[in-house]
């Protein structure tokens, strides 16, 4: 091979209203011709941003190359005018971005914008064009590819519109894809799809690929090598293989650690890294992540440590040969983390007494505020919390002003199950299945167009104004995107102190401000923050404020509606272990929306599988994994994949997209993408049954 990308000691400058920010320093990497490497590491390494430099894509974003250089086949592109960058975008180097979206104008339609890509270069007439994005629509996998050129952006599915900007990057046959996380915003299943194209398109077109990924598990899937960054560096590469079998930097190692499987100990705590990636404001000397690193010494505190050779491979560590022969080095991967907050305050031993005092006080108020007869019966594990029986929402569409005629989306769809007292119930499925509208239509904060929700025996759909209002304290939610659902010019002392103002009037401004502080203590955040606003955290900072006023009123129960989803591997384990020492604490039940079907296997007791709303399967944990009854049910689990370039997964594709809830197909509505779908299944709904203790599945022909 031939090495197409050269990357020498690059640095990257941005302008910002408090002078020059340096986000990227002295990264070198470079690609063969044909060959897949992956940039990982945490929202904020700098993996996005050296993409976009090769782009030079940061010229429109206040950027500038401030040293090294950009070779890509011969062409140096630091230093090229935008005229002739405009030549070689497309033709030599493409990209595809994390939101597709942004990738397409929603005033023209797909057709026209791919078109436009292959007139720009000249390869072709305006009806071979055509031709050629029909093709290349049809070869990335869109049916029906003549009608979905004239269709808009808006038109599309998520995943269509990625595959569409697939197509639109393919147009004049680069050299070198670039992808900056393609597949993070997709379901499981249409992200194994998009990646399994990818495999085959650049064996097809022989590209180079530069894939931006903060999960490790589609790094060990696609990588040929892997490039580790954090905060602005690069701290590792090494072969895919000595990767994942023998990490040399304490980050790499730190990051494999944290990773969920299907072999993990349900039991123990997920492992994570210490504190969060620093601010590039406030970047610590030396080596750069020796205040996250357990094997940090005074040498990484005062000197910053070069990327050089060790053992076949680049590690920016002072000490990667020594710690990689010590027993330490390895025991520590079954240890149980420590306490993953410790390092944001700077009493470790205050905080932790500080933390078991507000545990304990909270835990009293509990205790003081339920009435004997309604105690949690700890003995009974099967007493239900929620009872909810043949309950659907179903939202109308009109036809326009001339056309009276109403069909309706049908989200959720004759549902029933139960959610017992302590448990945490997990429910996964594809985008448009119906979760987070069943999660809703639970806390009331949609009406139910038909059914009941039941909580502790009491119909909530009975329950009005103040009745349902008092009911709704004991009911929280812990949305994905916490700073989306707070007022950004309120502190986080009175985002969390909101419900006391509500619920609990008679506290006073200190009683209420001193609760505050008891809060921020109990989700491991100082007290000391109560004035600061919520921009001025990271992103597990943020869900930890999102935690601490879901549960300032006590309640007993908490929808957590992908409220990890979009945190890096290491915070999202953070956030897990505070909510299962959250559950014990203060007998909380939860029910726990996610797409991650690892994480969901970790926390959940029983999980719910839902596909365009309805439930296929509800089953313990590990039985639901290890036994899985419903066909849809086994495609998601074998979509997930392996942190192993040694274990490749079987993969049983899930063909095709979730169809929409306003025009469900008859009989069992997966039977349109199933493998085992018969005549039977075209015409007749199955029934939830029984196929193993406390195993239930709605499936004619379950496996096994």
């Amino acid at each position: 091979m031939s090495q197409l990308l050269a990357i020498d000691r690059l640095s990257v400058d941005f302008t910002t209203a408090k002078g020059r920010l340096r986000a990227i320093s002295d990264v070198s990497l470079h690609l063969e011709a044909g060959e897949t490497v992956c940039l990982v590491g945490e929202s904020g390494s700098g993996k996005t941003i050296t993409s976009k430099s090769i782009m030079r894509l940061i010229d429109y974003e206040n950027g500038v190359i401030s040293g090294g250089s950009i070779v890509l086949d011969g062409e140096e592109l630091s230093t090229m005018p935008q005229s002739e960058l405009r030549a070689l975008r497309g033709r030599k180097m493409a990209m595809v971005f994390q939101e597709p979206m942004a990738a397409f104008d929603p005033v023209f339609t797909v057709g026209s914008q791919i078109i436009e890509v292959i007139l720009r270069h000249k390869q072709r007439n305006k009806a071979g064009a055509w031709e050629h994005a029909v093709h290349l629509l049809r070869r990335v996998g869109i049916p029906e590819p003549e009608v979905r050129m004239k269709q808009y952006p808006n038109e599309l599915s998520g995943g269509m519109l990625q595959r569409a900007m697939i197509a639109m990057a393919l147009a004049c046959g680069p050299e070198l894809l670039i992808a900056d996380e393609p597949t993070t915003a997709l379901d499981v299943t249409i992200q194994a799809q998009i990646l399994h194209l990818l495999q085959e398109l650049k064996q097809e077109f022989n590209m180079a690929i530069l894939l931006v990924t903060h999960d490790m598990g589609i790094a060990a899937e696609m990588a040929d090598r892997v490039i580790v960054m954090y905060a602005g560096q690069v701290v590792e590469q090494a072969t895919a293989v000595q990767l994942f079998e023998q990490p040399h930097h304490p980050y790499t190692r730190g990051l494999l650690q944290s990773i969920t499987t299907m072999d993990s100990d349900r039991n123990a705590r997920l492992y994570a890294i210490q504190g969060s990636i620093p601010n590039l404001s406030e970047l610590p000397g030396g080596c750069r992540f020796h205040p996250r690193c357990p094997f940090a010494t005074e040498q990484c505190l005062a000197e910053t440590p070069p990327l050089a050779e060790v053992n076949g491979r680049l590690s920016a560590c002072w000490h990667a040969g020594r710690l990689v022969q010590s027993d330490s080095w390895y025991s520590v991967l079954s240890e149980k983390t420590a306490e993953t907050s410790e390092s944001v305050v700077p009493d470790k031993k205050q905080h932790l007494e500080v933390k078991s005092i507000a545990a304990n006080r909270l835990q009293l108020e509990v205790d003081s505020n339920t009435s004997s007869d309604s105690k949690i019966n700890e003995s009974s594990a099967s007493e239900l919390l929620f009872k909810v029986e043949g309950l659907s929402k179903h939202y109308p569409i009109r036809g326009g002003l001339l056309n009276r005629s109403q069909s309706r989306i049908r989200a959720v769809d004759q549902v029933s199950f139960a959610i017992r007292q302590g448990e945490t119930f997990g429910l996964v499925g594809e985008s448009g299945s119906g979760k987070s509208t069943l999660g809703r239509v639970l806390l009331q904060l949609e009406g139910a167009t038909e059914g009941s929700v039941s909580f502790r025996g009491q119909s909530l759909s009975e329950l009005s104004g103040a009745d349902l209002r008092r009911a709704r304290r004991d009911m929280q939610i812990v949305f994905q995107d916490p700073q989306g659902s707070v007022n950004p010019r309120w502190s986080v002392g009175e985002i969390i102190g909101e419900p006391l103002r509500v619920h609990e009037k008679a506290l006073g401004g200190k009683e209420r401000r001193a609760r505050v502080e008891e809060l921020l203590e109990l989700v491991g955040l100082n007290p000391a923050w109560y004035d600061r606003y919520p921009h001025e955290f990271s992103g597990g900072q943020r869900q930890r404020i999102g935690i601490a006023r879901a549960i300032a009123l006590q309640p007993r129960f908490i929808l957590a509606d992908e409220a990890v989803s979009a945190l890096d591997v290491s915070v999202q384990a953070q956030i897990v272990n505070l909510m299962k020492d959250l559950q014990q604490r203060l007998n909380l039940t939860y029910l726990f929306i996610a797409h991650g079907l690892n994480i969901v296997r970790h926390i959940s007791d029983r999980i719910g599988v839902m596909y365009l709303g309805k439930l296929v399967e509800i089953a313990p944990s590990e039985e639901l994994f290890r036994n899985p009854a419903h066909h849809y049910t086994r495609g998601l689990i074998s979509s997930i994949p392996q942190p192993d370039p040694a274990r490749k997964r079987e993969f049983i594709a899930i063909q095709g997209e979730i169809p929409s809830p306003a025009k469900p197909p008859g009989g069992c509505r997966f039977h349109t993408r199933c493998p085992a779908a018969t005549d039977r299944c075209r015409n007749e709904e199955p029934a939830m049954r029984e196929v193993g203790t406390d195993h239930f599945t709605a499936c004619h022909y379950p496996i096994g």
